[in-house]
């Protein structure tokens, strides 16, 4: 029996593969790497899809310096920057987006995390978008505090959003005005306070390959069971603007090592994912079984209806995961 059959046969069965097993993973035969992978999503997630959009809710004027990020107060590029938008806008976005077919909505804001005003703003819109339509809360404000996510919580919030991005040791690289303990720490107090967290990374960024698996060993420790992956599009202005766009090949391998290290999990293409020549398909078959769709923060995404035509030629349902 090969390495891949074996390693593939044992997350069947439950067994947690190593990091040294999941290096040596990677470098396998790409055929086999893709085939076992979407071998273990079909025996342990079936045809479940699960498909989220955001909206930019407050643009621009970011304090953190993360590399990566047009939004960045410490960078000049050409993002629109905007508070945070009105109770009824971000009703009407989420309203449309379920009528459209998708299952999770967030709203996600630029900044460190939220004034006490703020809060209370988005808090609003949560219970407005809850009483008005049965879609799936999300929230990304970043670094929160246990009180906050409290607040979330009592909002109709049912899952937030931290990435973790890359691994401890390459984090300092990307960012230096918080820390990957800082990350963690807000992780753990969401989940203190009841709430599911989606966590995940942007790949591409200049890391190497036992970085990103040290990053989602972090995140199979913290019991993460929703993994976005963003695929780096280097934005003009920022300090990784030059970084060479990852080749299909390295995503798709990405994504099926991922799949063994989180095997139950939703594994969530992001923000990128238009930079794939198939807009992803073949990852859905290699692996990955999220996404999230429309348009990213600064970026523009896959619309919902090209979508929902990709999950149903792969053969998938839509679900909560």
């Amino acid at each position: 029996m090969s390495f891949i059959n074996n390693m593939k046969n044992k997350v069947i069965s439950g067994y947690k593969i190593t990091k040294e097993e999941a290096l040596l993973l990677h470098d396998s035969p790409l055929d086999d790497l893709l085939s076992s992978a979407n071998e273990i999503r079909e025996t342990l997630c079936k045809d479940s899809f699960d498909i989220c959009t955001i909206i930019n809710g407050k643009s621009g004027g970011c304090s953190e310096n993360c590399k990566y990020c047009a939004q960045s107060s410490h960078y000049h590029t050409c993002v629109d920057e905007y508070p945070l938008l009105g109770k009824n806008e971000i009703q009407n976005c989420a309203i449309s987006n379920y009528q459209d077919g998708v299952l999770r909505f967030s709203i996600v804001t630029s900044g460190r995390s939220l004034d006490e005003g703020e809060m209370l703003d988005v808090c609003d819109a949560y219970r407005s978008i809850q009483e008005n339509c049965p879609i799936s809360l999300c929230a990304s404000h970043g670094l929160l505090t246990y009180e906050q996510f409290i607040k979330l919580r009592q909002a109709g919030v049912i899952r937030y959003h931290c990435n973790l991005e890359t691994s401890r040791r390459f984090f300092p690289d990307i960012c230096s005005t918080h820390t990957y303990d800082d990350k963690i720490n807000t992780i753990r107090n969401a989940q203190l306070a009841g709430l599911e967290v989606c966590s995940g990374g942007i790949i591409g960024l200049g890391e190497d390959v036992e970085d990103r698996i040290d990053m989602v060993m972090d995140l199979r420790e913290l019991g993460i069971k929703s993994i976005p992956v963003n695929i780096l599009n280097p934005i003009k202005g920022t300090p990784l603007e030059h970084r060479k766009v990852m080749s299909d090949e390295d995503v798709l391998r990405t994504i099926a090592v991922f799949r063994f290290i989180i095997p139950e999990g939703a594994i969530r293409l992001a923000g990128g994912r238009g930079l794939l020549a198939d807009k992803g398909m073949k990852a859905f078959m290699s692996g990955a079984n999220a996404a999230i769709s429309g348009n990213m923060l600064t970026t523009i995404g896959i619309n919902i209806n090209e979508d929902l035509d990709i999950i149903k030629k792969c053969g998938y349902r839509l679900q909560i995961l």
